[in-house]
């Protein structure tokens, strides 16, 4: 047995999210790759008479079972697991083999941080394996936001699936959606060390939807949303973010974060719910420089704090976050993004 193993970064601090989508057109996003990945096993062997061919695992859901048809979708449609499903019949499997795809995340369900795309680059970077050739990162994200958009009929932009096939702190440039730019923010250890000391990610503890609220803002925004003013400020903002990182100028950033935070207020006041309104409440007291509310927000997700510094203070924060009844989440930065690699 052969065991193909592939992992992929979740993202946050998206700013300037929204301009990354077809309505915007064109855009610009400044967002941080970061663990906990999505983790991907496949287990290859050569097929035996009529075993199946596909065997899906998913970890979190503890739920196992074969797909009828690994290459098409069922008269009834995809079975149990859309996404896994749809990035597995994406892919060219050869007949003589059968795999088992063993899929797991440690990021709650529904966070806003892009575990979607990250299981889409995942699976497809791991069974890109069994034939020859390799994807670009690029190519696996564009193949991943077409599983999202074509396969599964749904709103997403590119930033997530760039992010999680690259990696690290990028400025991403949507110079013609779905075409785009990616450009790494490289900075020294000591500034990476510092962001990732300082940055916190607090989940608000409900499964997030972000298809059905980008339907909300997209009827808002009229007949010629990527002109809207609101969209044109976060196309700046992202690239102010891009010089914040780059400067180590963490006062500035947080001051992004907080005007990116209060332009997702103008698109929808549905935006920044009241749960994230707490969170916010919270982390002002104990001193944070900005709060990013990540994705498309709403009344689920998750927030990004960034911290002044003062590690007893972030310990503090978080601890009256838990007592308030959301969950900070472990992370830490992320270099690199999709790794695969085989064993035996």
């Amino acid at each position: 047995m052969k065991i193909i193993n592939a992992i992929a970064p979740i993202r946050l601090n998206d700013v300037g999210g929204w301009t990354d989508t077809w309505f915007a057109g064109k855009g610009a996003v400044c967002n941080i790759a970061v663990y906990p990945y999505v983790e991907v096993q496949v287990l290859v062997s050569e097929r035996a008479g009529s075993e199946p061919q596909v065997v899906v695992y998913a970890e979190n859901y503890d739920l196992r079972y074969h797909l009828v048809s690994p290459t098409s979708a069922t008269e009834e449609g995809l079975e149990k697991l859309p996404l896994i499903e749809a990035a597995i019949r994406r892919m060219d499997i050869p007949e003589r083999l059968a795999i088992e795809v063993r899929v797991h995340s440690d990021i709650p369900p529904g966070a806003s941080t892009g575990t979607s795309a990250a299981v889409s680059v995942a699976i497809i970077g791991a069974l890109d394996m069994l034939t020859p050739g390799r994807l670009t990162p690029y190519e696996v994200a564009r193949m991943a936001h077409a599983i999202e958009t074509e396969d599964l009929g749904l709103q997403s932009g590119v930033q997530d699936q760039l992010a999680s096939a690259f990696g690290g702190i990028n400025l991403i440039d949507i110079h013609q959606f779905p075409h785009a730019n990616v450009a790494p923010v490289a900075i020294g250890n000591s500034a990476w060390w510092d962001l990732e000391q300082r940055i916190s990610l607090i989940y608000v503890g409900k499964p997030h939807q972000s298809s059905a609220v980008h339907q909300q803002v997209i009827r808002d925004l009229g007949e010629s949303p990527g002109e809207d003013p609101r969209l044109e400020r976060m196309r700046v903002l992202a690239k102010q973010a891009k010089d914040a990182i780059f400067a180590a100028d963490w006062k500035a950033y947080g001051a992004v974060m907080d005007a990116n935070t209060e332009v997702q207020r103008a698109l929808h006041p549905s935006l920044v719910s009241a749960d994230f309104e707490r969170v916010i409440a919270i982390a002002r007291e104990h001193g944070v420089l900005g709060c990013k509310v990540n994705g498309a927000g709403g009344d689920g997700g998750s927030v990004t704090l960034l911290g002044d510094g003062i590690m007893a203070r972030k310990r503090a924060m978080h601890a009256e976050i838990s007592a308030a009844g959301f969950q900070p989440v472990p992370i830490y930065l992320a270099r690199q993004g999709l790794r695969v690699w085989s064993s035996n």
